[in-house]
């Protein structure tokens, strides 16, 4: 009997297989789940440098004293470069950023515990080293050069391509964590309805999220300069798709767009061939120049899936992209924010009731001005924040609605309340950093790291 890993090995002869992936991913309410990834930036307590991979305080020591948290290594040339457990994973980001990919699971409280769980076994470990960890979207101190590099095959193609289309595509290796959501949909209608909503207010993510204000050291003039980072990165794989606002979007439309974006490396005997500015169509019709002859399998597919970058990424689920990283209630947030709006059923008719007049001009207009501006960019006759307000309000009906509790019988809107106080306040995290910055951190970003590590 073949099993999944069989499958993923299978030529693709027919578009209609690259349309399948997508319909494979379609799940009954009952099956929906919560995926939360989150990264974060490593440093060292005695200098605040980013730890190097090898070494031993490096990044490779670290993971490997995870392993007696029951963690399973995951080599590349001999190296531990990931961790597994029980359907979650911990990989490492081109310079080492740290990032946790949550199990799939079933409401907001699985998905908190699972979190604190992880930070507290990363101190743990941390605290032997000399290391700490800090949540923000930009690294707030060190300059590009300053950043190592993780020995992984498929990082050293990208970074010798990313200079080829884009001024600050390293900057986003390098420098930047993020926090991520994964939601599951119960059809095509359903994928392009919260497609739609998430894209259209993936920018008031970014404005309550916005906390990357310091480029090496000093402000960059920017909330959430992560974010203004990928409107300068590769215009081939990123920004707002604007075909998903179209009649008739659905799984053949995207995978028009993905066989559009250019390829980065095709993956053979656990090694990555440089195939980046190549054509995956050239690859369906077995001219790819790197494997002469060869068809594409469903796993390369699958890798190709990954090296699109949009606000919203469909893979057999929906990925959440537009958020700087934070602390600990914050990444707890973010899932909170999306599955009020989108997995019930008032919430999701309420949200696309909200967006559904949006113009192309405006959502290009809200993912342009609130990297610089957040809650205080103009919109219609307000701002973000009169925005942003009501898309939490939304949120937490749905999440009451919802009525999962805990054992306190505690629903899960209570995950919402530091987005509500952002939201309230007017302030972003980036601006109450800003003022600490200007104020009794005396000009100097250093204290950051001894503030705000987790």
């Amino acid at each position: 009997m073949s099993g999944p890993s069989d499958a993923r090995q299978t030529p693709i002869t027919d578009r209609r297989q690259l349309v399948e992936v997508f319909a494979s991913g379609e799940k009954p309410r009952a099956d929906w789940r919560i995926g939360t990834e989150h990264e974060k930036f490593g440093f060292r307590w005695d200098d605040l440098r980013p730890p190097t991979f090898e070494g031993e305080r490096g990044i490779e020591a670290l993971l490997k004293g995870l392993t007696r948290f029951g963690w399973a290594p995951y080599e590349e040339d001999g190296r531990v470069i990931a961790l597994t457990r029980d359907g979650a994973s911990i990989t490492l980001e081109p310079a080492g950023q740290l990032e946790l990919s949550g199990a799939p699971l079933a409401t907001l409280h699985e998905t908190c515990r699972e979190v604190g769980s992880h930070l507290r076994e990363v101190r743990a470990v941390a605290d032997a080293l000399g290391l700490g960890f800090l949540g923000m979207g930009f690294q707030p101190k060190w300059r590009r050069e300053d950043m190592p590099w993780m020995p992984k095959g498929r990082y050293q193609i990208m970074r010798e391509y990313m200079p080829k289309v884009g001024r600050l595509g390293l900057d986003m290796m390098t420098r930047t964590c993020t926090v991520q959501v994964n939601l599951d949909y119960a059809s095509e209608a359903d994928m392009v309805k919260k497609f739609r909503v998430a894209l259209a207010l993936q920018p008031v993510a970014t404005a309550l999220f916005a906390d990357s204000p310091f480029t090496d050291g000093a402000p960059n003039g920017f909330l959430s300069y992560r974010s203004h980072v990928w409107t300068d990165t590769d215009p081939d794989r990123t920004g707002l798709l604007d075909f998903v606002f179209e009649d008739g979007f659905g799984y053949e439309r995207y995978v028009d767009y993905l066989l559009d974006v250019p390829m980065y490396f095709v993956h053979r005997q656990g090694r990555y061939l440089d195939a980046s500015g190549k054509s995956f169509r050239d690859f369906l019709a077995g001219r790819l120049d790197v494997l002469p002859g060869a068809l594409p399998t469903l796993r390369d597919f699958s890798d190709h899936m990954t090296t699109a970058f949009p606000e919203v990424r469909l893979k057999t689920y929906l990925e959440m992209r537009g958020a700087d990283s934070g602390p600990w209630n914050r990444i707890c947030a973010l899932p909170a924010l999306w599955v009020g709006l989108l997995y019930d059923d008032a919430a999701l008719d309420a949200a696309w009731d909200l967006v559904r007049t949006f113009t192309r001009e405006e959502r290009h207009g809200l993912r342009d001005g609130v990297p610089r501006h957040a809650l205080q960019w103009p919109f219609r006759s307000g701002t973000v924040r009169e925005l942003a307000q009501e898309v939490l309000r939304i949120a937490a009906a749905g999440l009451r609605r919802r009525a999962c509790a805990d054992a306190c019988g505690a629903d899960e809107s209570g995950f919402l309340t530091p987005l509500l106080e952002i939201a309230e306040s007017g302030q972003t995290p980036a601006q109450q950093k800003l003022a600490l910055f200007h104020g009794e951190w005396g000009g100097c970003v250093d204290p950051v790291f001894h503030q705000f590590a987790y």
